[in-house]
């Protein structure tokens, strides 16, 4: 095997985000010059593998290109398409018939005159999915996730939060409270440690218990009934947010709520359209009118906020009735059908796959300068997936994270195994090598080993 390859200083594979997280100095806009000549080291490098955009849908193969502009195209694993339904003839067509009524946007805050006819029946379906509850929409997923903990929990509230759980929970956490408790990752012991201390201290305040159904780089998912045991002994309200798994996973569409019987369990659920939904948007479901009323005018991202738009409301709901449907039923099994064959065929290749089976496949890297090369070389051989690396997952816990579209075929994922195979011996061998050459010569330290973490 070859071993040309051109030199790649030690900076541009070692260092994180989190490094430049909390500049000093007193000017604003010079301190973060930091960040951006790290930045462009890598991406001097190739190695910045990030805000690629596509030139063709986000379809199994794409065309798409570089945050430099430089054009590439492959097998598409990096969009979250669950269900395929962004191209969806029916979902198209709804986004063109809201066009032709509506014009293309909300034009004002749902707690105004933002709401349209769409949003009201993209409301009315999610009720009858999700077993009747009210549902309050928001313009993103995001925004959904931020206004259920900000909307409910004030300062004296507490929010006990998988350590796991997504910016979006975390950070209307810290708006809302600095009673903020984590607990280790899918740890009931942890949980149940921190609510009997919180209950042994505070017997008259709230507590808000924050998980995810699916979590997004690990590929797996809570006991929801167990949680929902320790929410009623120590009297706390239990959010799930099933972003990646509602629509997508389960015959019914139900996701983990489904599969686990527990639905009534969750107080709040919080979901996204941009996974499975074929749009933006996301919602919050809830069991009460006055819990829904309460959202609409004390969550700041609904209030404050556009509403969704009309084209957004159309298509969701032009989606959710294909989810619902028997033609939903069969692309779900279809996308397990790919999502079983793809980890088989990852452990056959000697690959590891993290987490259970759902439409998020995380595949181990390891060392964050081998998952920088290994990017590099994917995309080059015409595989599309994201790169993950700290401090999203722990150092020297870098991985692929693969994300599977009914849509795919037997085809694209045997030929993306076999290009992934090759791209991560290769980044191995190009990492070792290169490491030792720039150690001998005294140019660099010894890289940062997993241990470390």
């Amino acid at each position: 095997m070859s071993t040309d390859f051109t030199p790649v200083p030690e900076a541009a594979l070692t260092g994180s985000l989190r490094d430049f997280r909390a500049p000093e100095g007193h000017n604003l806009m010079t301190r973060i010059a930091g960040f951006y000549e790290w930045q462009n080291l890598r991406r001097e490098h190739e190695l910045w593998p990030y805000a690629r955009s596509t030139s063709t849908a986000p379809k199994a193969r794409c065309e798409a290109k570089s945050d430099t502009g430089s054009a590439f195209s492959g097998i598409n694993f990096a969009s979250q398409d669950y269900l395929s339904l962004s191209s969806h003839p029916a979902v198209k067509e709804a986004a063109i018939k809201a066009i032709g009524e509506y014009g293309v946007h909300s034009a004002g805050s749902a707690a105004l005159l933002g709401n349209t006819a769409n949003s009201l029946l993209l409301e009315q379906g999610l009720s009858s999915f999700l077993g009747n509850r009210e549902v309050v929409l928001y313009p993103t997923g995001w925004a959904a996730g931020y206004g259920s903990v900000q909307g409910f929990v004030r300062a004296n509230d507490h929010v006990v939060m998988d350590i796991l759980a997504h910016s979006c929970l975390q950070e209307g956490a810290k708006a809302a409270t600095q009673n903020i408790h984590y607990h280790g990752h899918l740890n009931l012991d942890a949980l149940a440690r921190k609510l009997e201390r919180i209950r042994t201290n505070d017997k008259d305040n709230g507590i808000m218990v924050v998980t995810e159904s699916l979590f997004s780089m690990h590929s797996d998912t809570p006991d929801l009934l167990a949680m929902r045991a320790l929410c009623d002994e120590f009297g706390a309200t239990l959010l799930v947010d099933c972003a990646h798994d509602l629509g997508s996973i389960g015959d019914d569409g139900l996701g983990h709520l489904g599969l686990q019987n527990a639905m009534d369990a969750a107080d709040i659920i919080i979901g996204s359209f941009s996974k499975t939904f074929g749009s933006n948007g996301g919602f919050i479901a809830v069991k009460t009118k006055a819990a829904a009323e309460y959202l609409k005018y004390y969550s700041a991202t609904h209030t404050f906020s556009n509403a969704l738009s009309p084209v957004q409301a159309a298509s969701v709901l032009a989606a959710l009735n294909i989810v619902r449907s028997e033609e939903g039923r069969t692309l779900r099994r279809k996308l397990m059908d790919n999502i079983l064959y793809l980890r088989a065929e990852m452990t056959r290749a000697g690959l590891e796959t993290l987490g259970d089976p759902s439409p998020i496949v995380p595949v181990r890297l390891g060392l964050e300068g081998v998952g920088r090369f290994a990017s590099r070389h994917l995309m080059a051989m015409g595989g599309i997936a994201n790169l993950v690396e700290y401090p999203a997952v722990p150092q020297g816990g870098a991985r692929f994270r693969f994300q599977v579209m009914a849509a795919h075929s037997r085809e694209d994922i045997d030929q993306v195994v076999a290009i992934l195979s090759k791209a991560m011996r290769d980044a191995d061998l190009e990492y070792r090598l290169g490491h030792e050459g720039q150690q001998e010569t005294g140019r660099t330290r010894p890289a940062q080993s997993s241990a470390a973490a």
